[in-house]
């Protein structure tokens, strides 16, 4: 049986998380940087702890302006300090709570920029590695954060998305490029069953990629993310693959 870890960032204070937690299996969780306090922290690990599902950070550029989807021009350490900063901050909540943190997942620009840019996915890796080197990397299927993952020991899952259009390199169609949300719920659906069957997915090119797909994320900022989050698990499961956090034994 077919298993896919099934994520969504929230603690961003733009979703209605608590009607989207009961269907996923891993939630990462915004902690102070593009979104977040100490109060949505709590309250998201605490979802978290009530519904069984992992928790993990969501670390991104200081920027709620732009929601952290604005590149920085910071150097590789400031951006480990950065990471090493919101992830000490969630987990100090997080030992409150008795939640454990189970992995790391950066947010946005920052997100997007360590798929391509060695240097800052290795300064992602080391602050995860210098922190607790048990936590696991999400970074974007095949990209260079889950390869700087790997090369600084961490276990990494290598992740795709539900309702993001691809390029034909394998990589995220920039937001507000023709295709880059899929709006519809029937064109989510048929993505993420054809990532989770068969590992693969129909970029913009007509091109058919073929992807490593351990983790599948749904974006909790959109205003119909629980109504997704529902149909998509239940679709998963009909299609026989079985919901489990990332690193979980079957």
């Amino acid at each position: 049986m077919r298993r896919i870890d099934f994520n969504c960032d929230l603690g961003e204070g733009c979703g209605d998380d608590a009607t989207i937690v009961p269907h996923i299996s891993s939630a990462s969780i915004a902690c102070g940087g593009h979104a977040g306090d100490d109060a949505t922290m709590r309250a998201t690990l605490r979802l978290c702890r009530l519904h069984g599902v992992a928790a993990g950070a969501h670390p991104g550029y200081v920027d709620r302006e732009q929601f952290g989807r604005r590149e920085l021009a910071l150097s590789a350490d400031a951006i480990s300090e950065l990471v090493h900063a919101q992830l000490s901050r969630l987990a100090a909540i997080a030992a409150g709570e008795g939640v454990p943190l189970a992995h790391v997942k950066p947010h946005g620009a920052l997100y997007n920029l360590a798929s391509r840019d060695r240097t800052v996915a290795d300064a992602i890796a080391a602050a995860v590695a210098a922190f607790d080197a048990s936590l696991i990397l999400f970074g974007l299927s095949g990209s260079s954060l889950p390869a700087a993952g790997t090369a600084a020991g961490l276990r990494v899952a290598h992740e795709v998305f539900a309702e993001r259009g691809y390029a034909g390199g394998g990589q995220l169609l920039p937001r507000g490029a023709p295709g880059a949300v899929l709006e519809t719920l029937d064109a989510a659906i048929g993505q993420a069953r054809m990532l989770a069957t068969s590992g693969t997915v129909m970029s913009a090119d007509g091109t058919r990629l073929s992807l490593r797909a351990d983790t599948l994320c749904l974006h909790g900022d959109r205003g119909d993310a629980a109504g997704f989050a529902r149909a998509l698990r239940q679709a998963l499961e009909s299609s026989s693959v079985r919901i489990l956090p990332a690193g979980v034994d079957a």
